[in-house]
């Protein structure tokens, strides 16, 4: 596969290895309600992105089912600074340094930072996760690339387009571009696991899908008892006032007829808005296609008991697919501007912010096929989380559906608080003058807010000056010694047991006091309490020292690994 070079590519490919782990640390004023300190809730973290990555690890390895990002596009105008501090002189000579139109290296400047990022994004997810990357003309082939270079061209999904605005404004260039593009990544597209990543490009005109054949007997197309099929005569939608549609208890569709002779084919020119309109009226849809069936979804409100509330194209192996173009029902950069000042009270909060009812559309694509309903289980991470766009998605879908979706906001900025965390106050609290009326109720939550602590390493510990929390230090040591995320809930810190993989039990005799850790060591007595614990696996024991030879240890299955040097070893 080509793969993208790029002045920095060598210092940068490895980079997110050498990034320490940091703490992790609950700022419960500044969460909501006031007081909250919890890792297991929705989270906003203060800080570097790149650092607040790699600190998620270890509790967040593989974890994530859904990553939405809004990147810096590099257009020259954005006032972004390279701040990593990447162990090279080129790159130390970059550091800090604003990236602006007249910087020739500001395309491998942007790729610098983008690369260790995706690197750690990749890992976070789960193995049906899906990653989107929102990005523009300026840097939209680049991306492309590195994203196929990180996780496989055989992973990309599509590139979804979006009308970011229906003003024409005043244009430099003899073109006016009003859309983006948001690149979709999967974790492993074609894995066992992935069941409820549904998304499929398709064809964005249905007017050429080659009709049903009659002659194939199992090329029929049944619907179920209670479909609606409205009558699309010369490629139009008829009117809701047209009477020829009528209930069907079954409908076997040949050659483009079904025994009513309904015509099924038709070019659509109504947005998604507009057909959701026409639907609260009674109209009822169909189109003609070789590969695409429907799923009626019926709402629960009695007048409309037998009428369908929302359409989705299915097929037999996909049961959702999404349009690789976005209709105007995404929302545009307008709403999302309206949709800050209805939150804040005033104007010019910030620039071109995405609409929520985007990243609620992305976040909608899942479907669990097994229970017939949107999957609304998961975590969504967003490490370029602006004004909290992704954080408002979450929350709105939870109280749209009952769901329990969780949301991980990283800001770098110093308004992660005032206006990040600011806003999700506000939405879980209700806004008063909102239109909408679960925002204007309150959406309903919480969240705890974090900041980066001391980074955790061999020195610091050594030295005494940056020990951990028996807790930090648990999830460090099992991350970083079996890949594995650890599961809290299983945690002893009184017997030291930590978690277990199918080889290991795993066990941490650690507190963060430099006068116990230097007179703590795995002796006889503490290696038959442990060897005497859980089943026949092997015990793997981080401590400080040991007064066992290795004989002994074998006798007791134990394999001893000394902290800290130990951790790195394993």
């Amino acid at each position: 596969m080509p793969q993208l070079q790029f002045k920095g590519k060598q210092f940068v490919q490895n980079y997110h290895f050498t990034v320490p782990y940091r703490v992790l640390k609950p700022v419960p004023s500044k969460s909501f309600p006031k007081g909250r300190a919890s890792l297991d809730d929705n989270l906003i973290i203060h800080g570097d992105n790149l650092a607040a990555l790699k600190a998620l690890l270890p509790k967040y390895a593989g974890q994530i089912k859904c990553i939405y990002i809004d990147p810096p596009y590099n257009t020259g105008n954005e006032h972004w600074i390279y701040s990593d501090n990447v162990n090279s002189p080129m790159m130390k000579e970059w550091l800090g340094k604003e990236v602006g139109r007249d910087d020739l290296a500001r395309h491998d400047k942007w790729l610098c930072m983008m690369m260790p990022r995706l690197k750690l994004l990749r890992e976070l997810l789960r193995d049906d996760g899906v990653i989107f990357v929102s990005i523009d003309d300026n840097e939209a082939h680049h991306l492309k690339m590195l994203m196929d270079e990180i996780f496989g061209e055989e992973n990309f999904i599509t590139k979804f387009v979006w009308e970011k605005t229906q003003h024409f404004g005043r244009q430099s260039k003899n073109y006016y571009s009003n859309c983006e593009y948001i690149l979709a990544y999967a974790k492993e597209l074609y894995a066992k696991e992935l069941k409820e990543l549904l998304v499929e490009k398709i064809k964005t005109e249905f007017e050429d899908a080659p009709l049903y054949n009659a002659s194939n007997k199992e090329n029929k197309l049944v619907f179920p008892a209670g479909t609606v099929i409205f009558n699309l005569k010369d490629g139009i939608y008829s009117k809701t006032s047209d009477k020829k549609y009528k209930l069907l208890d079954k409908v076997i569709v040949e050659n483009g007829t079904n025994k009513n002779d309904l015509i099924l084919s038709f070019r659509s020119r109504w947005s998604q808005k507009t057909i959701n309109k026409e639907i609260e009226k009674g109209a009822k849809f169909w189109i003609k296609s070789e590969n695409f069936a429907i799923r009626v979804i019926y709402g629960s409100d009695k007048s409309f008991k037998d009428s369908p509330k929302q359409i989705i194209f299915t097929n037999k192996n996909n049961p959702f697919v999404a349009r690789d173009r976005f209709d105007n029902y995404v929302g545009t950069t307008e709403e999302g501007t309206s949709e800050l000042e209805e939150i804040f009270g005033i104007k010019g909060i910030f620039d071109y912010p995405k609409p929520s009812s985007l990243i609620k559309y992305l976040l909608s694509l899942y479907f669990n096929e097994k229970e017939e309903k949107h999957d609304n289980d998961f975590i969504v991470l967003d490490s370029f989380a602006g004004t909290g766009t992704t954080g408002h998605a979450v929350l709105a879908l939870n109280k749209e559906d009952g769901g329990n979706r969780k949301f991980i906001l990283v800001e770098m900025e110093d308004y992660a608080d005032r206006i990040t965390a600011e806003r999700m106050r506000r939405v879980i609290k209700g806004v008063p003058t909102a239109k909408d009326e679960n925002l204007k109720n309150g959406l309903g939550g919480s969240f705890t807010f974090v900041e980066l602590g001391e980074a955790i390493d061999n020195e610091g510990i050594l030295s005494g000056k940056r020990l951990p929390s028996f807790i930090d230090m648990a999830r460090y040591v099992f991350y970083t010694a079996t890949g594995k995320n650890i599961n809290e809930k299983k945690i002893k810190e009184s017997t030291g047991f930590i978690g277990e993989t199918e080889e290991y039990e795993v066990y941490l005799l650690y507190k963060p006091d430099l006068e116990w850790l230097k007179t703590t060591a795995l002796d006889l007595e503490k290696a038959k309490k442990i060897a005497g614990k859980k089943g026949g696996k092997k015990k793997l024991v981080f401590a400080p020292a040991k007064y066992l030879d290795e004989e002994a240890l074998k006798e007791l299955n134990i394999e001893f690994a000394q902290l800290p040097f130990g951790i790195y070893r394993r």
